[in-house]
């Protein structure tokens, strides 16, 4: 058999299985980051192992290690995986060589900026924009990212950024829920309650309880009824006629003009922390980079004076 004979009949899913193997110290750690079963990372490698004749793990009990000839064909396949990331890289740069490459929280792509760029792209039809949903913070001119939108103080991990705007979040519920009604803060209170539980490192998103303190109402919290990682799916949920949400003002101004949603009581209660835009210094000598961070920091302008609670006479 021909070496270009072994490279295209050998099992491609038990070389990645094998690798994986060998890189992360066992077939469990395998098979948690290639998302399959233990069983079935043993039944690919046994399969590499029949292929080429030899054993490659020596297992005892639950624990595997590479045997002699299994740390020298894992040093050899090793280069070729490493390999294929390097080619990845460099066709990931190739696609965001000339589009600007916008990351930001899901719920802020979904139910925010993502609804928000097409405003831009009217204004400039030639430029190529990629978003990207993604919740942990990117690493600035090491990731393909040239903007972030981030929450809070997550922004202090970048080295350029400036202040977008403070949203504020206000009860929102299917109109078809109250059925016409117009209920006072007690009664609104007697619905079902969606709540917003972000990840424990950002600051706490506004609460019922907090509702109902700045309103004056009673408030009895109960461990019943649900709760969302995402403010967007929290606001789906809504849509759905599932009950009433602490919504953020940003994320519902398309509910509002199709009236899937309504405003049953307007009272706000600000976020805790502001959202920020932070920059690669090299994407502002992109072809329209500048003209980019200034529109999204316009778009924040008028998006701060729309959350905002209404000035009383």
């Amino acid at each position: 058999m021909t070496e270009k004979q072994v490279i295209r009949t050998v099992p491609l899913k038990g070389l990645q299985a094998f690798e994986a193997v060998g890189r992360c110290g066992g077939v469990s750690a395998a098979a948690l980051e290639l998302k399959v079963s233990p069983g079935a990372i043993s039944q690919q490698i046994r399969k590499i192992e029949s292929f080429l004749g030899v054993t490659l793990l020596e297992r005892n009990g639950r624990t595997v290690e590479l045997t002699q000839w299994g740390r020298l064909y894992h040093q050899e396949i090793s280069k070729g995986f490493e390999q294929f990331a390097l080619a990845e890289q460099v066709l990931e740069r190739a696609r965001n060589e000339n589009a600007l490459v916008l990351s930001a929280l899901s719920s802020v792509v979904n139910k925010w900026i993502g609804r928000r760029i097409f405003d831009w792209q009217a204004l400039h039809p030639n430029a190529h924009v990629r978003i990207v949903g993604r919740d942990k913070e990117p690493r600035m001119g090491f990731d393909d990212v040239d903007f972030r939108i981030s929450y809070g103080s997550d922004v202090l991990q970048h080295d350029h950024y400036t202040e977008l705007f403070r949203d504020w979040v206000v009860p929102a519920c299917s109109p078809a829920l109250i059925k016409g009604k117009a209920p006072s803060v007690a009664g609104l209170l007697e619905y079902p309650l969606l709540h917003v539980e972000w990840e424990r490192h950002f600051s706490p998103y506004p609460s019922w309880r907090e509702f109902a303190a700045k309103t004056g109402a009673t408030f009895e919290e109960s461990a019943a009824g649900l709760s969302f990682t995402l403010s967007s799916s929290a606001i789906d949920a809504a849509v759905n006629k599932r009950g009433v949400v602490l919504a953020q003002m940003s994320m519902i101004a398309d509910e509002l003009e199709a009236q899937t949603l309504v405003i049953p009581v307007d009272i706000r209660l600000a976020l805790r922390e502001s959202y920020y835009l932070a920059w690669d210094r090299a994407a502002l000598q992109k072809p329209h980079g500048r003209e980019f961070r200034d529109w999204l920091v316009g778009v924040s302008r008028q998006q701060a004076l729309a959350s905002a609670p209404r000035p009383t006479l």
